[in-house]
C-alpha cells in the first residue's frame, strides 16, 4: 500500500475517534500513521509486514496506554463537577427529606436529593454535599 494511504486511513481513523466514545479507534490512526511514516522512509518491507506493523503498533499501544489515558480524562473531567460541592443552591420546589427534588445551582436545573433530616421548603437555600453523577446530594442551609 502507499504511505499517503495508510497517512489518509490514520487520519480518517482518528476523526472518526473523535464521534465515537472510548479510545479505541485512536490507537489504529496513530498505528495507521506511524506505518505510513515509516512506508516513506522505506523500512516496512512487503505488503503483509505493513499489516502486521499496524495491527502490532495498534494492539501494544492500546494494552499499554489506554487505561492511563482514560483514567487521565476521567480525572479531568470530574474536577469541574467536584467544584460544585459546598456551593449553595436553591430549591425550585419542596423536598422532604431522602426524598428527590428540583434545584436551581448556577442558572440550571438539577435533580436533587435531600440527605439532611429537615424539609426543604421552595426557594430555601440549601448546601451540595456531594455531586453523584447528574444527581446532587444536598442539605438545608
Amino acid at each position: 500500500m502507499a504511505w499517503w494511504l495508510w497517512m489518509v486511513l490514520g487520519f480518517l481513523l482518528l476523526i472518526a475517534e473523535m464521534v465515537t466514545p472510548g479510545l479505541f479507534l485512536l490507537f489504529f490512526g496513530v498505528a495507521g500513521m506511524v506505518v505510513g511514516l515509516l512506508k516513506l522512509l522505506g523500512v516496512t518491507g512487503p505488503v503483509w509486514m505493513e499489516w502486521v506493523l499496524f495491527s502490532g503498533i495498534a494492539v501494544v499501544s492500546l494494552l499499554l496506554f489506554r487505561k492511563p489515558l482514560l483514567a487521565r480524562v476521567k480525572q479531568r473531567s470530574g474536577e469541574d463537577v467536584d467544584r460544585l460541592e459546598a456551593e449553595a443552591a436553591v430549591a425550585m420546589e419542596d423536598i422532604a427529606p431522602e426524598k428527590v427534588g428540583r434545584v436551581e445551582l448556577r442558572g440550571s436545573p438539577w435533580s436533587a436529593r435531600n440527605v439532611g433530616a429537615s424539609d426543604i421548603t421552595r426557594g430555601q437555600r440549601c448546601r451540595v454535599e456531594h455531586v453523584d453523577g447528574l444527581m446532587l446530594r444536598v442539605r438545608a442551609d
